[in-house]
């Protein structure tokens, strides 16, 4: 009877070992889940941030490259006015990154409120999949966009071979330097983009 008494008191002792490092193991599980989720929420809101500041940067720019002045072409003096509205693929692009800052802001304005609350930036696999879909829809407009405003700022700046079209550029500096420096940060914004939905699909 003392020996299956000890028995039964050893295996009750085993199993409450068990337990005890079961309940070790799910609690450090969890602690890792929700400090790995933490550092994820944080990288998110810094990406929309960014995002966010780099958009309303190129499209400041793009919608304040206008300039006129006077050049000369075979002896003839002749008025420049250049200004971003005369160009289908300025106009994209500025479309294009107009709804990028919005779609930005919204989601910094949601993932901020979220992670200051302690809650889960992305609370559902559904929400995932549409921030996922739409970084991809987002992106992929703005480095389309961002490449037809490249192909007319390098057309501004080389002129036409073969043709007597000169290099605007000399004369519109100013206008031209907004539109480079507007498709750069329109193709960074791309960059951040595709992270954020990176990040999306870790979440799908």
């Amino acid at each position: 009877m003392a020996k299956a008494t000890e028995q039964k008191k050893n295996s009750i002792t085993v199993e409450e070992t068990k337990l005890d490092i079961r309940d070790v193991v799910t609690i450090t599980y969890d602690e890792d889940n929700r400090h790995g989720g933490t550092r994820n929420d944080v990288a998110m809101v810094v990406l929309r941030a960014m995002c966010m500041a780099v958009s309303a940067v190129s499209l400041l720019l793009m919608v304040t490259a206008r300039e006129t002045t006077m050049t000369t072409l075979y002896g003839f003096e002749f008025q420049l006015h250049a200004v971003w509205s005369l160009s289908d693929s300025l106009i994209y692009l500025v479309v294009v990154t107009s709804a990028t800052v919005i779609y930005s802001s919204v989601q910094l304005v949601l993932s901020g409120t979220r992670l200051m609350r302690k809650t889960p930036v992305v609370p559902t696999r559904t929400q995932a999949w549409f921030c996922f879909i739409a970084d991809q829809i987002l992106g992929c407009a703005m480095v389309s966009g961002g490449s037809a405003a490249l192909g007319v700022t390098n057309m501004n700046r080389t002129g036409i071979r073969h043709m007597p079209i000169p290099n605007f550029c000399k004369s519109l500096g100013f206008f031209c330097d907004h539109l480079a420096i507007s498709v750069v940060f329109a193709l960074l914004a791309f960059l951040l983009l595709a992270a954020s939905s990176i990040l999306d699909a870790g979440d799908c």
